[in-house]
């Protein structure tokens, strides 16, 4: 069997960064570990290529070869994920499609033409789907029925298959679910609240094939809580320790986490010995209120701004995510976000308008109470709400653009950035000496030359790049690293704007018309009344 697996395109999103992705001549932040595990699970005698649309196109070539495809997508990646099942079947292929979006809304793919269904966690419904294509059956929908695989049977990804020079980062996984309740979050419909941990031999393990195919460089833990098993990620950390101390630190991890890492000391410890370099945590709002009503009582517990300052100081870069649209949220929840990110000096603050994706509790309860649109989430942010707020969308849309845009003003954002690093604690991880790759050297230039003399933050950025450098010299490459990202959002943020705000004045409009129209029958009806008195 000769399988095509097929990564459909992402949009530009806040996630894409292509301004930075220029500077260090790459294509791709991250690339399909999905996909890549499939191709692990499925018999290894079958022969296997895989294209990833984000650095190129298929060919002509590729197609005709293929028995099989085999594509994977979230919700982000619909358009692109049909239009690619349409091409398979135009060549008369057999198509197979999983991953997060399919597993939510399947009938959608079904009515783009897929042959096969394979849902839920691969690990139990892909040895189902190769049984059904050796006994020669051409469709068929494969679920896992609420089971959950034991994740220490996972193999190795066949990381052979990326074409890895176009990525800026590899990704691994070391648990799946969270034992959190949040209501908007599918990772626990997808994935369940018991997190279930591989063993720290075999996350290893894939970290040597890595080293050995000469991965250098950013590695991404891709799991949606990092410490959802606080005993089982400690086994690992100390394990990981040893690995990366013996090889000079060859990696630079990033990863996801519950803002309660902040109350354990020794996890943070470990995860700055093992070159743990940024974590993203999902603080959503500084609103209590809108945390307990949205069921994350996890961050009521304590402080947040406490709990962000405790990990910036242990040694790590917060990266966090932000939404508005809550409800029950009050007036003005655009500023009082601004408001905690500066306070906190978080520099890079994922924020959007809140999607409901399928099959979340918030899902069910809006689709209850029947405050659901007619369209899917797409976890986007260029997008309104998918539902009818508690409060009129055009207070939030106007609030979220606004506050978009005072997030990534470039002074504010190099000012937050300054902060940030200014008080963040020394790394402890050792890795080899080694001298600036002329790429590297580029890329610096290019943000010295654009920030540093082109713009008005001139000033700023060579007094902050100096103070970081005289007062805490062992964050100064992360700083500049961070500091590039503003090339990203500065233009992103335009994007943002105007989206949101053809998107509002069609909303808008349609209302106006709608409300003339519900006027002109409750008219109608008065005058036919009369008529009849």
């Amino acid at each position: 069997m000769r399988v095509l697996l097929i990564y459909p395109l992402f949009p530009q999103s806040f996630w894409s960064f292509e301004k930075i992705l220029e500077l260090v001549n790459c294509k791709v932040m991250l690339p399909p570990l999905g996909l890549i595990t499939v191709a692990a699970i499925l018999p290894q005698e079958w022969e296997f290529k895989l294209v990833d649309r984000n650095i190129r196109s298929v060919t002509e070539a590729e197609w005709e070869w293929a028995d099989l495809v085999i594509l994977s997508a979230m919700i982000v990646q619909k358009e692109d994920l049909h239009n690619q099942i349409r091409e398979a079947k135009q060549r008369h292929k057999l198509v197979a499609c999983g991953g997060p979006y399919p597993t939510a809304l399947p009938q959608e793919q079904l009515d783009s033409g897929v042959d096969f269904l394979i849902l839920d966690e691969g690990e139990i419904t892909l040895p189902i789907f190769v049984d059904a294509i050796q006994r020669g059956e051409t469709q068929g929908i494969f679920r896992a029925d609420g089971n959950k695989p034991d994740v220490t049977t996972t193999p190795i990804p066949r990381f052979d298959l990326l074409e890895m020079t176009y990525y800026e980062s590899m990704s691994v996984q070391f648990s799946r679910g969270c034992p959190f309740q949040c209501e908007f979050c599918d990772i626990i419909v997808l994935y369940g609240r018991k997190p279930r941990t591989k063993t720290p031999a075999q996350l290893l393990a894939e970290l040597d094939y890595l080293y050995n195919l000469g991965w250098r460089g950013s590695l991404f833990m891709v799991d949606d809580n990092f410490i959802g098993n606080k005993r089982n990620v400690k086994l690992l950390l100390r394990e990981l320790k040893v690995w990366q101390e013996e090889r000079q630190c060859p990696f630079k991890i990033a990863t996801e986490a519950s803002v309660n890492l902040a109350e354990d000391q020794e996890l943070m410890q470990l995860m700055v010995d093992c070159n743990f370099k940024s974590v993203f945590l999902g603080i959503e709002t500084p609103d209590e209120d809108s945390l307990q009503l949205t069921q994350k009582y996890q961050n009521n517990r304590n402080p947040l701004n406490d709990g962000v300052e405790k990990i910036i100081k242990s040694g790590l870069k917060v990266m966090a995510g932000f939404i508005i649209g809550f409800d029950g949220e009050k007036r003005g929840a655009g500023d009082r976000i601004v408001q905690f990110v500066e306070q906190t000096t978080i520099p890079t603050a994922f924020f959007s308008m809140l999607q409901v994706l399928p099959n979340t509790a918030l899902w069910h309860r809006l689709k209850k109470e029947g405050r659901l649109l007619d369209k899917c989430g797409n976890g986007n942010q260029v997008t309104l709400t998918n539902f009818i707020p508690t409060r009129p969308i055009e207070d939030i849309a106007k609030e979220y653009v606004e506050a978009f845009w005072q997030l990534y003003d470039c002074e504010k954002f190099l000012d937050r950035t300054y902060r940030h690093f200014l008080i963040m604690g020394t790394t402890t991880a050792k890795g080899a000496i080694k001298m600036p790759s002329w790429i590297e050297l580029r890329a610096l230039l290019i943000i010295c030359w654009r920030q540093g003399i082109k713009r008005k933050t001139r000033w700023k950025f060579w007094h902050h790049l100096f103070s970081i450098r005289k007062h805490n010299s062992s964050v100064l490459a992360s700083y500049i690293n961070t500091c590039a990202h503003i090339e990203h959002f500065h233009e992103y943020r335009h994007i943002v704007k105007e989206n949101i705000e053809a998107q509002l004045a069609e909303y808008l409009a349609e209302n106006t018309q709608l409300n003339i129209i519900k006027e002109e029958v409750r008219s109608n009806q008065k005058k036919t009344t009369e008529e009849v008195a």
